[in-house]
């Protein structure tokens, strides 16, 4: 009797352990994901925004600010929606309530890389026009205090609005995350049934 409670309680320990690697190994995935989206953007933003006129980097801004917001949005939502929900739905063969089901099955992960990995890169990226915002400003001012000034205020306005815009987001996606996620997975059959 004692072996047979040794040998459940191995498997079960093996099977969190499996577990736990496995959450471990789609950290590390979204690390290398991170990493490379990152230095492909940041290179892309350092060699396009630096050359572009201030118009540029703050249309450039205004529309990182947007994907940061949307993707903030989608993993807020996914994060709260109801998978009960999404099977009813999927009974009743409405369209999309399966990859509905599958987005809230791995809530954790699609919250993940679209709260984190793209908003952090949105976040970097508008760090980056920004500053180019603040040398295309500042590049005829000797003075080091209006220069600090400048940089500090530029930095202060993208993340006042970043913020702003995700609260609101944030809202509207508790209060409509199944309708949110089932609009994505109806956007995401078209795109995938082409």
């Amino acid at each position: 009797m004692k072996k047979k409670r040794l040998q459940a309680e191995n498997k079960k320990r093996i099977k969190v352990q499996s577990i736990a690697s496995r959450k471990c190994l789609w950290a590390f995935r979204m690390f290398i994901i991170a990493v490379f989206m990152s230095l492909f953007f940041g290179f892309l933003s350092q060699t396009l925004l630096s050359k572009m006129g201030t118009l540029i980097a703050i249309i450039g801004i205004i529309f990182f600010i947007f994907v940061s917001v949307f993707f903030d949005m989608i993993g807020i939502a996914v994060a709260s929606a109801d998978i009960e929900t999404f099977r009813s739905w999927a009974k009743e063969k409405k369209i999309g309530a399966d990859i509905g089901i599958k987005l809230c099955e791995n809530s954790e992960k699609v919250c993940s890389f679209c709260a984190d990995v793209v908003g952090d890169i949105c976040s970097t990226l508008c760090g980056a026009g920004g500053a180019c915002i603040v040398v295309a400003l500042t590049n005829d001012i000797n003075n080091a205090n209006i220069v600090m000034l400048v940089s500090i205020s530029t930095s202060a306005l993208i993340a006042g609005i970043t913020i702003f815009f995700k609260a609101i987001m944030k809202e509207r996606a508790l209060k409509n995350s199944n309708r949110i996620i089932l609009n994505l997975a109806k956007f995401l059959n078209k795109f995938l049934n082409f």
